[in-house]
């Protein structure tokens, strides 16, 4: 008896379109998964291809030189965009991520006029508390002294901001100190910290992030300073002492540039030469 075996059904073409089309998204999502995990900052839309207009590097002239005539006005003694998502790294719960640990406002006849705003950052971690530390060793103690002093006529301030974009969190503080007939002194100390990845976050790796490229940026920040230095030797030739830079010190290359400031709208590159002398000469380079 013969018997006929049924044939073998094959595999349909469109189950295996299907087939490699799940297959595919699988990888896909394993690609995305790990880019998440281990640098915790990819952009999903620029992922895939989507993209979006660019918030940083793209300012207009206009633009650049309202941001630079208004940055004054950053400094307001609090934090913006602090939405709570980044509760659990607080070492105090009922307050904010950077608050004013220490406020004074006195003057004294002859002798100084203070009003100190000075910030904490409250993290629990190690290398926040370094950055406590080094805040308090140069403002606060600088007020301390302010507040001993007799007949120097010093006139002492301190303010900040603080903000939080793309999980970095963002400290800038800002000094005037005028001692007598010295010249006015402006200090600028940023601290830049990576919540999601627990650790100090460098310009370069913000520019990074941000998909910008660095040698545009560094001939952005060279022009920047050219510029600034040939606007200080015209006035130097009229007869006035105005701070005079050098373009070509290593302080303006990317890797040595560690004062920046990053909000949702611009990201300051920030040379304030009254950290090393007294001056309040500072040069601003805004993307």
């Amino acid at each position: 008896m013969n018997v006929t075996l049924p044939e073998k059904e094959g595999i349909k073409k469109g189950q295996i379109i299907l087939y490699s089309v799940i297959i595919f998204i699988c990888i896909i999502c394993v690609v995305v998964a790990f880019y998440v995990q281990f640098y915790a900052r990819i952009d999903l839309a620029s992922f895939v291809g989507l993209g979006s207009e660019a918030t940083y590097g793209s300012k207009t002239e206009e633009e650049t030189i309202k941001l630079e005539t208004s940055f004054n006005n950053l400094f307001i003694n609090g934090i913006n965009n602090d939405n709570g998502e980044n509760n659990n790294k607080k070492l105090e719960n009922d307050k904010d991520l950077v608050y004013t640990e220490y406020q004074r406002k006195e003057s004294k006849l002859n002798s100084y006029n203070l009003e100190v705003n000075i910030p904490h950052i409250n993290v629990d971690n190690e290398i926040v508390e370094a950055y406590n530390k080094e805040i308090e060793d140069i403002f606060l103690n600088l007020a301390n002294n302010v507040l001993q002093t007799e007949n120097s006529n010093i006139i002492y301030t301190v303010d900040y901001v603080a903000n939080v974009q793309d999980g970095i969190l963002s400290l800038v503080i800002r000094s005037n100190l005028k001692e007598g007939s010295n010249a006015q002194k402006v200090i600028i100390q940023t601290y830049n910290y990576d919540l999601r990845n627990n650790k100090e976050i460098t310009l370069q790796e913000v520019l990074k992030i941000e998909n910008l490229d660095e040698q545009d940026i560094q001939n952005r920040i060279n022009t920047k300073v050219e510029e600034e230095e040939k606007k200080a030797e015209d006035l130097q030739s009229l007869g006035y002492n105005i701070y005079s830079r050098d373009p070509s010190s290593d302080i303006y290359k990317l890797e040595n540039s560690t004062e920046f400031y990053l909000t949702p709208d611009a990201l300051y590159i920030i040379y304030a030469y009254g950290n090393e002398t007294n001056t309040s000469e500072m040069d601003l380079v805004i993307l």
